[in-house]
């Protein structure tokens, strides 16, 4: 079976090669065909290109097993990485934007767009099917690995997808419907660009809640509490620390047994609880629990 470095890499060397075709042919069609919006898509499509070298890297320092400096491993190098993903993905966006807005001040201060040619609406159409396409192999292959980085890659194939669709309509109705017209590509550009900026900021957001060890949900964390409280013998779970490590949870709790029983039965049944707790949460989970003994009730 693949393991999950090389499946990440695989996913991730094919779809940098589909963008490094897409932004030359995108960037030739923006230039003789004449259109600004399909110019803001090369762009967009080279910031797939930087992401992807992005994942490349990262990937393979999350995947680093613990050592000494790191106990708790490499896993937050893929939260990173997905935070980058967002912050280039919202910069494509702004640039996006830009570049749009420009060309609609133009036409309002009376300028005129160049017409767009049909190898810029030709290479919109490719950019749509092949993204589109990348997206659809990128997500799944992202869940079946559990990579958060990846799939925020698809998402990036998505949004230039989205972007290509802007760009095809904006290109189309500028070539079709006349020279009054032309503004259609830049309001598409614009349109777009905030879908764009949209999705990056949910890809982001997520990440920096990690990043500044936010706890894990509470339903989570009323899961683990079941747990705990299902093993006879066991009460009062206290101090519950939860938080996310890449991929993986770490988990801290104080619980309390009966002071009398061995230290052997003692670590049997916490043993047992951090097992009931990895299948919750994963195997990779770190899972640290404190054992006290019960309270004296007040006489």
């Amino acid at each position: 079976m693949e393991n999950r470095e090389k499946g990440i890499y695989r996913i991730t060397i094919t779809g940098s090669i589909v963008n490094f075709v897409l932004l030359a042919c995108k960037f030739a069609a923006g230039i003789l065909g004449h259109s600004a919006a399909m110019l803001a898509d090369a762009v967009h499509s080279l910031s797939d290109f930087i992401t992807d070298i992005i994942v490349l890297l990262f990937v393979k320092l999350s995947s680093k097993p613990q050592d000494k400096e790191h106990d708790y491993g490499h896993g937050k190098y893929e939260t990173l990485a997905t935070a980058f993903i967002g912050v280039i993905l919202f910069g494509a966006g702004a640039g996006i934007m830009w570049n749009g807005g420009s060309s609609i001040l133009t036409v309002i201060r009376g300028g005129q767009l160049d017409k767009p040619g049909y190898i810029a609406l030709g290479a919109a159409l490719l950019s749509v099917i092949c993204k589109e396409t990348l997206y659809r192999y990128t997500v799944s292959e992202g869940k079946r690995l559990d990579s958060k980085a990846v799939i925020a890659n698809a998402w990036h194939h998505r949004s230039d997808a989205l972007s290509s669709i802007g760009t095809s309509v904006g290109i189309g109705g500028a070539i079709l419907l006349g020279d009054s017209w032309r503004i259609l590509d830049p309001i598409a550009a614009v349109i777009v660009s905030i879908f764009i900026m949209k999705t990056a900021v949910e890809l982001f957001i997520p990440c920096m809640d990690e990043l500044l060890e936010k706890s894990l949900p509470d339903t989570l964390e009323n899961e683990i509490t079941s747990i705990i409280m299902s093993f006879p013998g066991v009460s009062d779970p206290h101090n519950l620390r939860t938080r996310r490590i890449g991929n993986y949870a770490a988990v801290d709790v104080h619980i309390r047994m009966n002071g009398n029983i061995s230290l052997n039965e003692a670590h049997e049944t916490s043993s047992r609880m951090e097992h009931k707790i990895k299948e919750l949460l994963g195997k990779g989970t770190y899972v640290y629990i404190h054992v006290e003994p019960v309270k004296p009730a007040n006489k």
